[in-house]
Order: structure tokens, then sequence, then C-alpha cells
């Protein structure tokens, strides 16, 4: 499949309906540039109320074992625990924001099967050092990337109409600084973060982790189509296929943080206008976010110095955005109310 470009007829009919409503135009600001981009990607000039669904992706990276988080690997198949009993901030914000939740083992370390309530989908049991090998197979990757669209599908069969991904994996943060790096052509010391918490001494070591796989990459030869299996996440993987697909049925995407860019940054290197269906729900403290999102040429709707990941930055964006369509939908015009509009210049 291809992805089609948004309507540009329909985002001018969505702009004139907001011009004919109650209030000064512009007075709502990016509001109303939010309800129109909506509504020229659902194809009406009033779109309707989102129906969000959430899918956090779980996976653990053999990179850990270089010392470069402040937890263990174990963390990752314990906080699917947690999720499946509800206790984690994304179950919190999903909830809060109506939204449906699904959680995704896609290469955990430890066997997950006796948890109950998640999607049991993995590849296989985390990555390889991507600082001395490739991170994963191309068929891994393959693989993994299929599980993000059977999410996608899954999703939008059961009516939502705008995806989030989130993530859950120890080390990912040095998986996806090795993407942003290698897409975005920057320096590990401009992209590297603090990522789980990590002090000084230890961040500094894990730019030099990463600079060492980019050397490793530079040294291989290595093209830019294999950059998600040689450094990647398995989670990561999922996700870019689950942005793939949601683009490919024209249905819109909010990105979360720093992992979830990275895996945006792979989408596009296979669909270079995938852009056109991502919405920015914030900027993560993570330093490197910022560049990845000028990358994809978009702009974070808010900023609350998060770090967290697991689609929780979009998660809390999602009101915003409710918000901006009710508006756009439910708000008299001039003529309806029978209000005057401003005089002719």
């Amino acid at each position: 499949m291809t992805i089609h470009a948004w309507n540009a007829d329909i985002a001018q009919e969505a702009r004139n309906h907001q011009d004919r409503l109650t209030k000064p135009q512009g007075s709502l600001g990016k509001l109303e540039d939010i309800a129109c981009w909506f509504a020229a990607r659902q194809g009406k000039h009033i779109p309707d109320i989102l129906v969000p669904h959430i899918a956090v992706f779980a996976a653990d990276h053999g990179v850990t074992q270089e010392g470069i988080s402040a937890f263990p690997s174990v963390v990752t198949a314990e906080m699917l625990k947690n999720f499946s009993q509800g206790g984690a901030a994304i179950n919190v914000l999903a909830k809060q924001a109506s939204a449906t939740l699904s959680i995704v083992d896609v290469g955990v370390l430890l066997d997950t099967s006796n948890i109950s309530g998640i999607v049991h989908a993995k590849v296989c049991a985390g990555t390889a050092n991507l600082k001395t090998e490739p991170a994963m197979t191309m068929d891994a990757c393959v693989q993994a990337m299929q599980v993000g669209r059977q999410e996608a599908i899954k999703a939008i069969n059961n009516g939502a109409n705008i995806l989030i991904a989130g993530d859950m994996g120890i080390g990912n943060t040095t998986a996806s600084a090795c993407l942003i790096c290698l897409f975005t052509n920057n320096k590990p010391e401009d992209i590297v973060g603090c990522g789980t918490g990590i002090d000084t001494k230890t961040q500094m070591h894990k730019i030099h982790i990463v600079q060492q796989a980019l050397n490793r990459i530079q040294a291989e030869h290595i093209q830019p189509q294999a950059y998600l299996a040689q450094v990647g996440g398995l989670e990561i993987a999922a996700i870019t296929g689950f942005y793939l697909e949601a683009a490919e049925q024209g249905i819109p995407i909010l990105l979360d943080g720093f992992i979830t860019t990275a895996a945006a940054l792979a989408a596009q290197q296979q669909e270079k206008d995938i852009q056109q269906w991502m919405f920015a729900s914030h900027q993560s403290q993570e330093q490197g976010h910022a560049l990845a999102l000028k990358k994809l040429q978009l702009s974070p709707l808010i900023n609350l110095q998060l770090r967290l990941g697991e689609g929780s930055g979009a998660a809390l964006a999602l009101p915003l955005l409710q918000s901006s369509i009710a508006l756009h939908r439910d708000m008299a015009t001039f003529e309806s109310a029978s209000v005057s509009d401003k005089d002719p210049i």
C-alpha cells in the first residue's frame, strides 16, 4: 500500500467553518489548527471525536550488558506484569483519556507466558549487543514490524481513528539514540540523554557505546534501510510497522517521545511522506528528541519535561486534541446563534 496525501480542500472547508464560529478568528490559537489538521486527515470538514487506541510494545536489549541503564533487564518483564494489573502510568492515563490499551510482548528476554491480559507475540528473547554486532536479523526485524502492523489492523478494525504507540524496554534509549544519530546525522553527544536517570559518568559511557555502534556500521558500510535491524529494538521495529500500517490506512498517528520518534524516523525511511499523518504530542526531556522532531518537521504540542515513555506524553495530550475537535464541532456559528459578526472593513 501507499500513503495518500491529506485532503487540502477539506482543510480549507474546515478553516472556513472555524472562521464562522462565535469567536474572533484565530482566538483559539493552535486549537483551531488542530481541528483543521484532523479534518483534513478524516476527510470531513467537521471531524469525528477521536477514538484512540494505545499499543505498548515491550522488548529487551542486549546492549544493557554494557551498563548503560540504571535498571536491569528484568524490569521489562516486571513492568509487563504491572501493565497487566493496571498499575502503570499509561494504565491511568489511558483510562482518563478513554483510550483502549494493549500491551504487546514482541521481544522480552524472560518468559512472560504466565502473564495474562497481554498480547504474546514474541519474535525472539531480546536483541544482541548492538555495540559489537547487529541487534537482530533482517528476518526478525520484518517479523517484529509485522507484529506492529497486526496491532494497528486490530485497533482500526475495532473502530480506532487515532493510534498511539508506547514502549517498554530497558536499554531502548541507547538503541533509539543510535537510530536518531544515523537518521539525522547528529553526534551521540547531541542525542544521548539520561534515559532511566543515569548519572553523568554513565551518560558519558553511553555516548561512547553509541559511538562504537556507529563506527561499526560505518566500517561495515551498512545502508540506511538496514539501520533498524542493526541497532534497533524489537519493540522499535514493531512501532515502525504500527506507524506504517496506520498511515497506509489513512489513520492519524500521535507520536509519544524519544523511542517512538526514533521509530517514526525508521518508518520515514520506508515511506518518505509518512510524517503527514503524524502529530507530535510533546517534547521529551531526552535532549535528542527535539532534533528527531526537527528531522520529521513536526512541532510538539506540549513540553512537560517527560521521559517516561509508555505512550504517556501522547495520552496526556489527548484531552487537548479532543477539546479542539469538540469546539470545532459543537460551537455555534454567527449565523446559527444570530450573533452579529464583526463589521466589514
